[in-house]
């Protein structure tokens, strides 16, 4: 508060004595080739020396002056990318078993846990696998009683062993159909109460057959249609998703591609949303794209509440842990001219400015990059310079 108070009274000073022409202004051709190049000022005769703006003395201890100095800067990357599911986490739901569709229970966007039931298929496969697990059970019960009764004749001696043993043998068999019977539902996809219910002699036997969801997640796609006829292990009937990460492919060029690693953190951004997602980049590609002339690579993005789409186009930039050294200033001290281009207040001489025309490149934090315009150990108006350019627009 205390420094906008204060800039406050500067720009109305400086406004004053501009709105009453006696704002001081001089040209210094010695300044200016020992500065470097200016904007032209506002004398019509002569186009190539800037015009100053002198701030009276007891005015200056409002403006703040920064000079202008090399730091050590992050290397970040920008690119464009895609929005795609991450293959990770999504998989096809198919079925089992042949035979047309009875139920649907689902449908695309749906939120569902794993093993949740998505359709039921109506199939006589199913019935056959149920029946042979019952009759499986059936000889191995049977086999039991043998084995007991001929063990307790075996000790009375009532039999020969090699009986006994044949017996064993017959068990052993049945009780590995009743193994081989059970694998069968299991790998169709019953679950432990259904099989439950198949073990039941005599009750009628349920030809339906549900396809479960594999992973937890949304239904992406839907595939099928009621009653259509499915191919075991060929069908496609949905494609799941768990969309709380997606990938984003992103591309990068040649001259980028060095300071990029795995890694590496990514924040990226849609216009259609007033907030950043945040991933990392997982794998860089080995080929370069001939038409794009870009390498790829895949950035593992967070996507909270599901907001990013498959196909949507994001802004990312990568935050690689390459540093080079830069020219750079605060934020503050570049303002923008009428035509929008940036610009910064130049102390020139102690209590006299020039306006300078600069080029501006990344900002990171409360600091931004120079590209051109100024040069190492020059000082600017970090802040306070919004009020001379208000000044100077009134001359």
């Amino acid at each position: 508060m205390k420094y906008i108070l204060a800039a406050l009274l500067l720009g109305l000073t400086i406004l004053q004595l501009a709105c009453s022409k006696s704002l001081e202004r001089s040209v210094s051709a010695q300044a200016a080739d020992s500065k470097g190049a200016y904007p032209a000022g506002n004398d019509k005769n002569d186009k190539s020396t800037p015009s100053l703006f002198a701030v009276p003395e007891n005015q200056m201890s409002h403006l703040k002056i920064a000079p202008v100095e090399h730091v050590d800067w992050a290397v970040a990357v920008t690119t464009t990318g895609t929005v795609d599911w991450d293959a990770d986490h999504t998989t096809q739901a198919i079925t089992q078993v042949n035979g047309p569709i009875s139920r649907i229970l689902v449908d695309t966007g749906a939120v569902v846990k794993a093993n949740d039931p998505l359709l039921y298929v109506s199939s006589p496969d199913v019935a056959n696998a149920i029946s042979a697990y019952r009759k499986a059970r059936n000889r191995e019960d049977f086999n039991k009683r043998i084995v007991d009764r001929q063990k307790t004749l075996l000790d009375h001696g009532a039999i020969a062993e090699k009986d006994y043993e044949s017996s064993v043998a017959d068990y052993n068999d049945a009780m590995t159909d009743v193994q081989t019977s059970l694998q069968t539902l299991k790998v169709l996809g019953h679950t432990r109460e259904e099989i439950e219910a198949a073990e039941q002699q005599g009750k009628v036997i349920n030809p339906e057959l549900a396809v479960r969801a594999p992973i937890a997640g949304v239904v992406v796609q839907k595939l099928i249609s009621p009653g259509m006829v499915i191919q075991a292990g060929q069908t496609v009937c949905f494609m799941l998703s768990d969309v709380s990460h997606v990938w984003v492919q992103g591309h990068i060029f040649d001259h980028d591609l060095p300071s990029v690693r795995s890694g590496d953190q990514v924040d990226e951004t849609n216009p259609a949303f007033d907030r950043k997602f945040h991933g990392a980049v997982s794998f860089i590609g080995a080929f370069v794209d001939p038409t794009t002339r870009t390498t790829p690579v895949r950035i593992v993005t967070q996507n909270p509440e599901g907001l990013l789409k498959k196909d949507m186009f994001v802004n990312a930039v990568v935050h690689t842990g390459v540093k080079k050294s830069v020219l750079a200033l605060p934020v503050s001290a570049v303002l923008r001219d009428a035509q929008n281009s940036p610009i910064v207040y130049v102390e020139v001489e102690p209590g006299k400015f020039a306006q300078r025309s600069v080029t501006v490149g990344d900002q990171a934090g409360d600091r931004i990059q120079i590209l051109s315009g100024l040069k190492e150990g020059e000082k600017v108006v970090a802040e306070g310079g919004l009020f001379l350019q208000f000044a100077n627009s009134y001359q």
